[in-house]
Order: structure tokens, then sequence, then C-alpha cells
């Protein structure tokens, strides 16, 4: 897991920028490796607002993990304001998103959905 590190994936249209979290599959600690599975966006209030940024982010995942020869179907997706997440899956060119808020607490439920989406690529 990674918080705060620039993802520069591609300037030319502007998927660049700083990520909240991101969540990869790699071994590797030290620096961001493909596959990056979880884009996570945080936003104080309002989780409709972080919609957009958070596509974008799963956007460059997606382009990164492809330069890297390392796709996967699904890139997933969470928008949290800390005790609400929404959740979101991109495959191909089409957007799922989870319409539902979940609390927190149960934090468990939470971590369940986390790690759920990391095993499924």
């Amino acid at each position: 897991m990674f918080s705060g590190e620039e993802f520069n994936v591609d300037i030319a249209v502007g998927l660049t920028g700083v990520c909240d979290f991101l969540i990869s599959r790699s071994p590797e600690q030290l620096d961001i490796e493909a596959p990056a599975v979880v884009m996570v966006e945080a936003k104080k209030g309002d989780l409709k607002v972080g919609l957009g940024q958070c596509i974008a982010e799963m956007v460059a995942a997606q382009k990164f993990n492809e330069a890297k020869g390392r796709s996967i179907w699904a890139i997933y997706g969470s928008i949290s304001s800390g005790t609400a997440w929404r959740f979101l899956k991109l495959e191909g060119q089409k957007v799922t998103i989870d319409l539902s808020d979940y609390p927190l607490p149960p934090v468990d439920k939470i971590l369940g959905f986390l790690v759920w989406m990391v095993q499924q690529n």
C-alpha cells in the first residue's frame, strides 16, 4: 500500500498527480510497481465529489499496468470520507459504481472488500 505518492502516468492526457492511497500486488514496497490494483480517493464530505478523480486514477492505473506489461482484467477504486466508503470497478472502458455507501464501523467489512479486490487479480 502506498499513500501520498506521485503517480504520473500520462502527462499528455492529464493522468498525473498524488494518490491518496494505492494498493499494488507487487512484492516491491519501495516504489510503485505493476500491477496497481486498487485506488482509494479520500474526501472530507460528499463522496460523489470524488467520483471523477477516482475514475481518472483507475484509468491511470490501467494504463500504468499495460505499459509495464502487467495488465489485469479489472481495476478497483474507492472513495472514502473515513466514515463512509463507496466502491467502483473499471473493466476495459466500462466503469461500474456501487451506489451504496458503506459505513465504518464495521471495519472488518471494509477490509474484507479491499482484500477481496486484491485477490481478484
